[in-house]
């Protein structure tokens, strides 16, 4: 059998996961290249021969997306993977178009391939879009399982946009930890709320090596808990599966890869954002949840917000500052920090965009529906300074920081702010604490 030459189609996560189960030592695959889109700075780089193996003792190139049509017939590829997420379908297939154009296949590899078993038990937290509030979520479960005496470790979906090599495993136990690894901001978004409940989580490119050195961390583990990112299905085998659907974006939950599998494999649906949701919107997100997957427990919360000083905002003519991913691939137009500033009596919301500068720009045409929220966006050293001088030159009178993390510890911000914090909150029953009782008892036999 001659061996097939494969692009893999992905943005520096699903991508690298996928060829490392699958592909990496398998001699009947040539990967000839990967392509990057969503996430700025990851092509024109090499997956490096450390990670790729001995079959690639040169790496693999990356290459911008864009090239994707040029660099099938150059490089002679009879095989495309896609291989992210958080896409409509009309995209998927656009590329699969564009792919068998150019005279390749196109595939898509699914969990049997790409799931690895733990010797732990493991609960998998997914969602079927960017933003439906799956961090809160995990969140609340470790809380839960945590009062039940059990040692949990988190493993978050992959985000390395720095030195690969360097990401292979990486373990977060300290806020010390995230300049140790020259986090991003969307890192820490991810990272930080695990750390401050005491929570150690684990990150990084190899995921079967990250999962062994949790199974094993000296802190102890009795459960494995997948943080999941975008709306992806899991890398591991979970035992309970647990996905988030947004009635803010009712039907997305049945138009979007790979967010629908996470809602046909999971054990446990929950509806978010009930408290700021039509009736009719939740009536939709709830009869698909029925369609697709009937025999789940489903689990209505709300999204509650605090706000630590709430006169900053009243009366007030305030910049909202909301977490990156969910405004841009997550496509919401508006976060936490907007509801804060309409409940709390903002007298304007300032629009960002006549202030903004550098990279922000490039983030506000390719996502030109972002609206009047400025993204927490950092990428890079040059991202985060852009992100520091818009918000400086931004003509209001406070500022509503709505990322989940400490956004004043990475710059300075010289006008009055306050921080939002929002949390799951189950209505009614069943509720998660009800949904684990069994698999908690299960644990400790």
């Amino acid at each position: 059998m001659s061996q097939k030459r494969i692009i893999i189609i992905g943005a520096a996560g699903r991508d690298f996961h996928n060829f490392n189960t699958y592909f990496r030592n398998n001699p009947n695959y040539k990967i000839v290249a990967f392509t990057a889109a969503q996430i700025p700075n990851i092509a024109d780089r090499k997956y490096p021969t450390e990670l790729a193996g001995s079959l690639y003792p040169e790496g693999i190139p990356i290459y911008p997306q864009t090239d994707l049509q040029k660099i099938i017939k150059e490089l002679d590829a009879d095989e495309c993977v896609f291989a992210y997420s958080d896409v409509p379908y009309s995209t998927v297939m656009s590329i699969g178009a564009q792919v068998n154009a150019a005279g390749a296949n196109f595939t898509l590899l699914g969990p049997k391939h790409t799931m690895l078993k733990s010797t732990k038990p493991v609960i998998a937290v997914g969602a079927v879009r960017t933003g439906c509030g799956k961090s809160q979520t995990s969140r609340r479960i470790t809380e839960i399982l945590r009062a039940q005496g059990l040692k949990v470790i988190a493993i978050r979906h992959p985000m390395p946009y720095g030195n690969l090599v360097a990401q292979k495993v990486q373990r977060f136990a300290s806020i010390d930890d995230l300049k140790k690894h020259n986090c991003t901001i969307e890192e820490m978004e991810e990272f930080e709320h695990h750390i401050s409940m005491g929570n150690v989580i684990y990150a990084g490119v190899d995921y079967e090596a990250i999962l062994r050195a949790a199974e094993n961390d000296p802190n102890g583990c009795d459960i494995i808990l997948w943080d999941g990112g975008n709306n992806d299905f899991p890398f591991y085998k979970p035992d309970l599966m647990v996905s988030v659907v947004d009635p803010l974006r009712p039907g997305h939950e049945l138009s979007y890869y790979p967010g629908e599998i996470t809602l046909r494999i999971a054990d446990i649906v929950i509806i978010n954002k009930i408290d700021s949701a039509n009736f009719d919107d939740i009536l939709t997100v709830r009869n698909n949840i029925e369609k697709v997957n009937p025999k789940a427990t489903v689990i209505d919360a709300a999204s509650t917000i605090t706000v630590n000083n709430p006169e900053i905002i009243k009366g007030k003519k305030v910049l909202v500052i909301e977490d990156g991913p969910t405004l841009t691939h997550g496509d919401m137009k508006i976060g936490a920090g907007i509801v804060a500033a309409r409940r709390f009596g903002a007298s304007e919301i300032i629009d960002p965009r006549p202030y903004i500068v550098g990279k922000l720009a490039e983030t506000y045409r390719i996502y030109p529906n972002i609206g009047k929220v400025l993204p927490a966006m950092g990428y890079d050293e040059q991202q985060i300074q852009d992100l520091a001088t818009t918000i400086e030159r931004t003509e209001c009178d406070s500022v509503i920081i709505a990322t989940p993390i400490d956004l004043g510890r990475l710059i300075k911000i010289n006008k009055p702010t306050t921080c939002v914090q929002y949390s799951l909150q189950e209505i009614g029953h069943p509720n998660l604490e009800d949904s684990l009782v069994n698999f908690v008892k299960n644990i400790k036999k």
